[in-house]
């Protein structure tokens, strides 16, 4: 690669490049390799002095951006990459404590931070893991050991849909369907409502305990995300939704946890179409109600939810344990670099 700059282990570069979260570019030290080369699009550097971890941490926080927006303010952005003159760049004054003492302190505190948080991220992995797997040995186990205890039924004999509709617009709560997050309400999920009001007459209204099929295909719900309302206030959701209300005897939580698994995936795969759009999936009303439907005796029924939702409980706290631990980090580090 003739012509790029070889930048080794310890050194940093700042890449130009503007995106969401780095508006004037950023800078980050080279960990991970020995060394490594980049293009002269980069501006590379390495230290003269000061402790490289607590200058690394500096990169981090928003105070050295502050010269470099006086430089690029004038000057044209080009195909996404800000115009900072080499020159200009290290004519930027830091303000930082001479004190190599006071900066290793510094360095020490975020590293221990970081450290924790990548415990926490590491625990958090786990749970989703230990979780998809007790889904799988619960759903996919006992279903291919051919387990005639087990009932399959079809979905329209345990479903009906919703034909309750926001008519005279008086439910405002608009919900949306997640795979990721289930059934929350739409501000909360996009910060903003996307129905415009008085535009909501055509929306079902779902109750606490109604199941909702979103034919939107994604890299967690690959034939869409099929979960149950939980909230005790009425929503109302789009049209393009099926909403059903459970109409057996069978225990609302392990079939929302059912339909979290992949066990009815494979019907739909056989039996349905990607359709138009690639990203949905071309569900008609009697592919909908032909989905299997697969329980055991109430009493296994009560016990895997449970098992499953103690699992997700868990694995709630320590996501959240682990947004706060990073919050908390960010914060540090923006009253550390006032």
């Amino acid at each position: 690669m003739s012509g790029y700059y070889l930048l080794k282990n310890g050194e940093f570069a700042y890449n130009k490049s503007y995106s969401v979260g780095y508006d004037f570019g950023s800078i980050k030290r080279l960990d991970c390799y020995p060394m490594g080369a980049l293009s002269t699009l980069y501006i590379c550097f390495a230290l003269k002095k000061h402790d490289s971890d607590f200058i690394k941490a500096y990169f981090d926080s928003l105070k050295w951006y502050r010269d470099i927006y006086m430089i690029s303010a004038e000057g044209a952005r080009n195909h996404g990459l800000l115009n900072v003159p080499t020159e200009e760049f290290f004519d930027t004054k830091h303000y930082l404590p001479e004190n190599t003492d006071e900066q290793r302190k510094i360095a020490d505190f975020i590293i221990t931070l970081e450290h924790r948080i990548e415990a926490q991220q590491s625990l958090v992995d786990n749970l989703k893991k230990y979780k998809r797997g007790v889904i799988q040995h619960i759903f996919r186990h006992s279903f291919a050991q051919g387990n005639t205890e087990w009932t399959c039924v079809r979905l329209g004999d345990v479903f009906k849909k919703v034909s309750r509709r926001n008519t005279n617009g008086m439910v405002k709560n608009v919900i949306t369907n997640s795979a990721e997050y289930g059934l929350v309400p739409q501000r909360e999920f996009f910060e903003k409502d996307i129905a415009v009001d008085g535009n909501t007459a055509n929306y079902y209204v779902i109750e606490e305990g109604d199941f909702v099929y979103n034919p939107r295909k994604s890299n967690t719900a690959p034939y869409g995300p099929f979960n149950r309302y939980s909230l005790s206030e009425k929503g109302i959701i789009s049209p393009l939704y099926t909403c059903l209300v459970l109409q057996a005897d069978i225990y609302p939580s392990y079939l929302a946890w059912y339909f979290k698994s992949d066990a009815w995936h494979r019907y739909i795969y056989d039996n349905g179409s990607q359709g138009v759009r690639h990203d949905r999936v071309s569900m008609t009303d009697d592919l909908l109600m032909g989905i299997p439907v697969m329980f055991p005796d109430r009493t296994r029924q009560l016990i895997y939810a449970e098992m499953l939702d103690k699992i997700e409980k868990r694995l709630q706290a320590a996501q959240k344990e682990y947004e706060l631990l990073v919050s908390m980090k960010v914060g540090c580090v923006q009253q550390l670099f006032i």
